[in-house]
């Protein structure tokens, strides 16, 4: 992950954990018990302030927020629920597509939570460095199921599939038959044209069968890389195991981002619309 990403994602998880802070059920309890206090009892001793009510207020207020940054376990969970609202399965109505996301969440959580529970030190920070292009390889593995969701959801496409060989052939017959030099041009261009549109409708097909064989290899080398993170020891650090896991990382993500550029190439180059051919019902 580059650093800009990586100072992006920090920044986003910066903003969830002290949102989180604020509106967590402590916080709320602390800010309406003080506010109760300083409007109930404002001088429940001689010597008092009402404002010291406020003062208390707020360093009470402080420390829950200063303890919920700097809980690991609140800031994993932060981040969890922040990546799910981001990459929301639910939002995928094919169940096998659905189902794959979810269980790559599930391993990116179990791979967070892992590197987390090291001990602080040059193992833990290294593993969070191997480890930090995982973010890149769910986003992009949430764009490939949702492009191939859309496209199954796609009515059109389907039945342009179904329908465009034949209307071509058609065509075709009916331009041999055709006498008229001019009509016989017109039907030329219309079958380039419905041909065109076929050829750009069935690279779009080859394109969703690699991507969904990519989404499968791709979770199962998430898997993988789970159970291969926890071989890792200290004496790992500068071992090729280590450098080997990382590059295993760079290159899903990769292979992941080519399918999707390429899908994306698909859809931006676009399907022509019917094609209608003078005298043609």
């Amino acid at each position: 992950m580059s650093t800009l990403k990586q100072d992006e994602l920090r920044q986003r998880t910066f903003r969830a954990m002290l949102e989180h802070a604020f509106f967590r059920w402590e916080s709320a309890v602390t800010i309406a018990t003080f506010i109760v206090l300083f409007f109930l009892f404002p001088q429940p001793l001689p010597w008092w302030q009402p404002w010291y009510w406020l003062a208390l207020g707020g360093v009470s207020e402080s420390l829950i927020v200063i303890t919920s940054l700097t809980d690991e376990r609140t800031g994993q969970q932060v981040v969890a629920n922040m990546l799910r609202q981001r990459f929301n399965p639910a939002a995928i109505r094919t169940p096998a597509y659905r189902e794959k996301i979810e269980k790559a969440l599930q391993y990116r959580a179990r791979i967070e939570s892992f590197v987390q529970g090291r001990k602080p030190g040059v193992l833990r920070d290294h593993l969070r460095d191997t480890t930090a292009g995982v973010t890149d390889w769910i986003a992009n593995m949430y764009r490939l199921a949702k492009g191939m969701d859309e496209y199954l959801a796609d009515t059109l496409v389907q039945r342009d599939l179904g329908n465009l060989p034949g209307e071509i052939t058609a065509l075709r017959i009916r331009a041999q038959r055709e006498n008229d030099p001019a009509v016989r041009a017109q039907i030329e261009q219309a079958i380039q044209a419905k041909q065109g549109q076929l050829d750009n409708l069935r690279k779009l097909q080859d394109v969703m069968e690699r991507a969904e064989y990519q989404l499968e290899t791709s979770l199962s080398a998430l898997g993988m890389v789970y159970s291969q993170l926890q071989l890792l020891g200290a004496q790992d650090i500068d071992s090729s195991r280590s450098r080997r896991l990382a590059q295993d990382i760079a290159d899903q993500i990769q292979a992941l981002q080519d399918i999707v550029s390429s899908m994306e190439q698909v859809y931006q180059h676009g399907t022509p619309g019917p094609i209608i051919v003078s005298g043609e019902n």
